[in-house]
């Protein structure tokens, strides 16, 4: 296939396809800068967009910025070009996260462009699974999808599933003795009709899902104590299959290759019809998030927690115009 002119129109689509990537609370921390000269894409991070409670080290910031970085590289190759990245590439300049120089039209062998299809269907769920098991092929395949990205992802075991949940319930019960904690999520989410029509970042009411009355699953209720009116509840899985995402390391890179990584799982498994949601509860309480771990696994530390299975695919959450977020330079 031959490569797409890179015109405005072309650049737009492809940062409105990366844009398209899961963040945390959805408020979409990146930025992008193409150079017309050099046919090359800086992403960026966005210091406004930081979480100071839930993330003050900027890890899940790094990860959401990864996994748009990673919707870059489908989107581009899908267009025709090969993306050449570069990680940190200038440590004078923190909030360059990585370049993406589109130097070359694509290799015939990537395997990056297939994927294209899942970026706008993959939508995080907040609606109950089936108690359905995932085939073990479909297993192997999306632990496959997170080494080629240079991390690791697990299925834990029965009892480690059970450790995680009772690390999630523990995260919970340490959120509400602790008010501060709260004040990102009311932050980023959006409830109720005096909010504006045409929302373009955070979580909205209509995404939130039924509030949970029974179940197991690790499903965050972002309306907290708030009322959300007409909202149902439902009995969510008793057995819910997770997957553990990890990394050797634990620096921005790591970081960022982890987002990779969480992408290429995800969109993955949209492809296989499986429905996903993210949860990083446990992992914001530092105390907490070793022991989320499987001391018996190779992986050195965990980035998040996937929740997979059969189920309602999740809605549409806004996205922020094209043009607040991408500068094209000459």
């Amino acid at each position: 296939m031959p490569a797409q002119p890179l015109d405005t129109k072309t650049v737009t689509a492809l940062v409105s396809d990366a844009a398209a990537a899961p963040s945390m609370h959805n408020a979409q921390p990146w930025k992008f800068r193409f150079f017309r000269a050099d046919r090359a894409f800086q992403v960026r991070s966005d210091p406004e967009r930081t979480m100071p409670h839930a993330d003050p080290t900027h890890r899940a910031l790094h990860i959401g910025c990864g996994a748009a970085l990673f919707n870059l590289r489908v989107a581009a190759a899908h267009a025709g070009w090969e993306p050449a990245t570069q990680l940190l590439p200038d440590p004078a300049d923190p909030e360059l996260l990585a370049t993406v120089e589109l130097a070359e039209p694509v290799r015939p062998e990537t395997d990056l462009a297939p994927l294209y299809p899942a970026i706008r269907r993959r939508h995080t769920s907040r609606h109950p699974f089936s108690d359905e098991d995932i085939p073990q092929a479909v297993q192997d395949a999306l632990c496959g999808a997170a080494l080629r990205e240079g991390a690791r992802l697990l299925f834990p075991t029965e009892w480690h599933v059970e450790s995680v949940l009772d690390l999630v319930q523990d995260a919970e019960g340490r959120d509400s003795l602790d008010p501060s904690r709260f004040q990102d999520v009311v932050r980023w989410t959006r409830i109720g009709a005096d909010i504006t029509a045409t929302p373009t970042d955070g979580i909205p009411d209509y995404a939130f899902g039924p509030r949970k009355r029974g179940g197991k699953a690790p499903v965050r209720d972002f309306a907290g104590r708030r009322p959300i009116p007409g909202r149902d509840a439902a009995t969510f899985e008793s057995k819910p299959h997770l997957a553990l995402l990890g990394t050797t390391g634990d620096r921005p890179a790591d970081w960022l290759t982890a987002g990779q990584a969480l992408e290429r799982v995800l969109l993955e498994a949209t492809l296989d019809g499986l429905a996903t949601s993210l949860t990083s509860h446990a992992l914001e309480w530092p105390e907490l998030r070793w022991a989320v771990r499987d001391p018996q696994s190779a992986m050195g530390f965990v980035q998040m927690v996937l929740r997979l299975g059969y189920g309602e695919q999740g809605p549409v959450t806004p996205r922020r115009p094209v043009e607040d977020v991408l500068d094209i330079e000459p």
